[in-house]
């Protein structure tokens, strides 16, 4: 047996990646940007600082009450009773979707008014609702946020109001947006809805619009939340998809409305233009196959058990480089799952992913006969 090596070149070129560029200049203090499907980081300024999440903060509202409706310890037409503390949230200036005292409204319209209207009085009832309290609501946001990995994040309550101990970073932002769009594509819809109408009890019904303004430039945005602190000033997580292709960005510190829709588009669209994204190996898909030994198969088809994307910038002329590197001949019997082989995959000749390779089906033994005639003609004529 010899180790072997497969060489293969995509057809895809490559210059240096950076996570800085001297020609970008977007006006906004915090910010970062990344492809979504490779998990690449584009573009980052201060995007360790400290910020004010504001109502940003409402991402990780939503990502709980998903859990709780992955789990069946709620449904989305579950009625939650109106308390005069969600209630009093409607009357005092800030965004609402204007719930009325001991009403009952599902879990479904809480969660519209949350994401669409970014209804302040809606997080504290769903929170109230889901926990009994919004302090117990708050406890499992920051447990979600340690699960996820968001190191430099605390929540103080769940609309992202007014709070010095409400805190987290646009990288933090960006690791809960990830999450929620990779684990609830069936939720993350209603994050693209433009308006929400509130039937409610006791008037005419309201009709809000989303306050995303990338929602309504029919450029492929579909998400996520905007946010807005005196202090912080305006801030938004946005996320655009184009051809299967989807950039993410979040960004703080922006001076006013109109700058940040400007700014968020120029951003979203530098991230789709500057690169392209190729998916390197498909999850179970037959990547290739390899030579056996002794088989009743003189050949095993092979697969990797994970997606993986790559990320590139698109000027100047590099390759990208792959290997499948394993012992072979490979020794019958085989056995579907057998590791196999590593992929070894190369960006400026620097080594950027390993991928196990598995078979992706069984190979028995040749019987007793083939075995020794192949033996022995390998003896006489060598590599066969």
């Amino acid at each position: 047996m010899k180790l072997l090596r497969f060489f293969i070149i995509f057809s895809i070129f490559i210059n240096f990646y950076s996570k800085s560029y001297s020609d970008v200049n977007f006006d906004v203090d915090h910010l970062i940007i990344q492809d979504h499907l490779s998990g690449k980081i584009l573009y980052e300024n201060e995007a360790d600082e400290y910020i004010y999440p504001a109502s940003m903060t409402k991402i990780m509202t939503a990502i709980v009450a998903f859990d709780l409706l992955k789990s069946g310890e709620t449904s989305l037409d579950e009625k939650i009773t109106i308390s005069e503390k969600a209630w009093r949230m409607s009357q005092s200036g800030y965004s609402s979707m204007f719930i009325m005292l001991n009403d009952q409204v599902t879990v479904e319209d809480l969660l519209k008014g949350i994401i669409i209207v970014s209804g302040n009085d809606a997080c504290v009832a769903l929170a109230e609702g889901l926990s009994g309290t919004e302090e117990d609501f708050v406890v499992l946001m920051n447990e979600k946020a340690e699960e996820i990995g968001l190191d430099n994040t605390n929540f103080n309550n769940s609309s992202g109001i007014n709070d010095p101990d409400n805190y987290s970073t646009v990288r933090d932002i960006m690791k809960m947006s990830r999450y929620m769009i990779q684990n609830y594509p069936e939720y993350y819809t209603y994050f693209k809805e433009t308006t929400f109408t509130w039937d409610r009890t006791g008037g005419d019904p309201i009709t809000q619009g989303n306050r995303n303004p990338l929602l309504y430039k029919n450029i492929g945005a579909d998400g996520i939340k905007t946010g807005f602190l005196t202090v912080e000033q305006y801030s938004l997580a946005s996320s655009m998809e184009v051809n299967e292709r989807r950039i993410t960005a979040v960004a703080s510190g922006f001076k006013s409305k109109n700058i940040r829709s400007r700014e968020s588009i120029k951003i979203l669209n530098w991230g789709l233009k500057k690169f392209d994204t190729i998916q390197v190996v498909k999850k179970d898909e037959i990547y290739s196959d390899l030579d056996v030994w002794l088989g009743k198969k003189k050949r095993v088809k092979v697969k990797s058990d994970e997606d993986f994307y790559l990320t590139i910038p698109k000027r100047k002329k590099k390759t990208i480089k792959a290997f499948l590197e394993y012992d072979g001949p490979i020794k019958s019997p085989i056995k579907k799952g057998d590791k196999l082989a590593v992929l070894k995959i190369y960006v400026k000749d620097e080594l950027e992913k390993e991928i196990d390779i598995f078979a992706a089906e069984d190979v028995q033994r040749a019987n007793i006969f083939s075995r020794i005639f192949t033996s022995l003609n390998y003896l006489v004529w060598g590599d066969v």
